[in-house]
């Protein structure tokens, strides 16, 4: 407790964790994914008019970025929907990202759009338990 004696009010009483997370692409769930990342960034400026302060601001282009890391199993699943076995080449799809609280709270869900692969890797060297790849996206985001 801080030392002031306030007390700091706990939102559902779950932090959202990797366990409450369910990530569907394309429709169906994926179970052999083992990371998600996505941000997105706007040019957000302030212009500057008469005197020394800004007068306003200014707001550009937002820029999205995501990657996700699949196990090669997965991977090789999501490739059979590509004519030509690229990644890459796959129509964009949407991928549905929800955080499914254990105690019936409110599901937060937040969707990537639009996406595409923008690669596609394999790298393995002895002694490894499994093979993991992280692929970048190319999307928009909609923070639900």
């Amino acid at each position: 407790m801080p030392q002031n004696g306030l007390r700091y009010p706990m939102i559902n009483g779950v932090e959202p964790s990797w366990s409450n997370l369910v990530v569907n692409i394309g429709g169906s769930p994926v179970t052999g994914i083992t990371g998600i990342d996505y941000s997105d960034d706007q040019v957000i400026e302030n212009v500057m008019g008469a005197g020394q302060v800004p007068v306003s601001r200014g707001y550009g282009n937002i820029e999205p970025k995501a990657s996700i890391t699949l196990l090669r199993s997965e991977v090789e699943v999501i490739r059979q929907a590509s004519s030509t076995g690229r990644l890459q080449d796959i129509a964009p799809f949407e991928i549905i990202v929800c955080f499914m609280p254990m105690n019936g709270g409110a599901t937060v869900t937040h969707k990537l759009r639009n996406c595409q692969f923008k690669n596609d890797a394999l790298s393995m060297k002895q002694g490894d338990s499994k093979n993991e790849v992280t692929l970048d996206l190319a999307c928009w985001i909609q923070w639900i």
